[in-house]
């Protein structure tokens, strides 16, 4: 479980290219304070696993579905990261429930900046849209966001002076690919209330009117 506030932007030390997975290095320093081998990194978002670590990177395996369905496949030596460790049981809880399992990646179509602050429109798949209100939350690589507003094809971000310094998303520009997770909370609410309307429907049969006298 990550929280989507980012600790640290690393930086891709090495891709090394499988017929259809990765194995990347990413240089970094906080995130490798208190690393084991098997602990959980989120990467740009997605939830990987340590498989080898020393004083200043860590190493893991993208297996071919994570690069089919993130945008890790574009990573090349050099590229920015934002890195998150997973939430500590005594850690305080600053963004939302991020589990660093990505929905669909979006792209970003608009970026305006009005005074301290940067507006960023992204296109996402239509069938993630049920999952989005307005001041609702969502993660965009990694990072905890805020829904301005919610439009047709997707959402508007405002991302303050802070998240611009400290995640690498103020740095994207207009045609970029980003991950994107929708709100855990919704996605949830979503299955129950599925669940709910099938029992609904489906625990009417004509046996079922039958037994209870409803039909002669």
């Amino acid at each position: 479980m990550f929280t989507g506030i980012v600790e640290e932007i690393g930086t891709v030390s090495s891709v090394q290219q499988g017929p259809h997975s990765l194995k990347l290095a990413i240089r970094c320093h906080k995130v490798l304070e208190d690393v084991k081998k098997g602990d959980s990194i989120a990467v740009n978002g997605v939830c990987l696993t340590v498989s080898d670590f020393s004083a200043d990177q860590f190493t893991a395996d993208v297996m071919p579905e994570t690069v089919k369905s993130t945008t890790l496949h574009t990573l090349r030596t050099g590229s920015r990261l934002n890195l998150e460790r997973a939430m500590a049981a005594n850690g305080r809880f600053g963004g939302h429930f991020v589990s660093g399992h990505v929905d669909g990646t979006g792209e970003i179509i608009r970026i305006r900046r009005h005074d301290n602050a940067i507006y960023m429109e992204i296109a996402i798949p239509p069938e993630l849209s049920v999952y989005l209100i307005p001041k609702g939350s969502v993660t965009v690589d990694g990072t905890s966001l805020t829904i301005f507003e919610v439009t047709e094809n997707g959402f508007v971000i405002s991302l303050i002076p802070v998240t611009q310094e400290d995640s690498i998303v103020g740095a994207k520009k207009a045609g970029e690919q980003v991950n994107v997770e929708c709100d855990m909370l919704a996605k949830y609410m979503e299955k129950l209330l599925a669940k709910k309307e099938e029992k609904a429907v489906g625990g009417v049969t004509m046996e079922t009117l039958a037994a209870n006298g409803f039909l002669s």
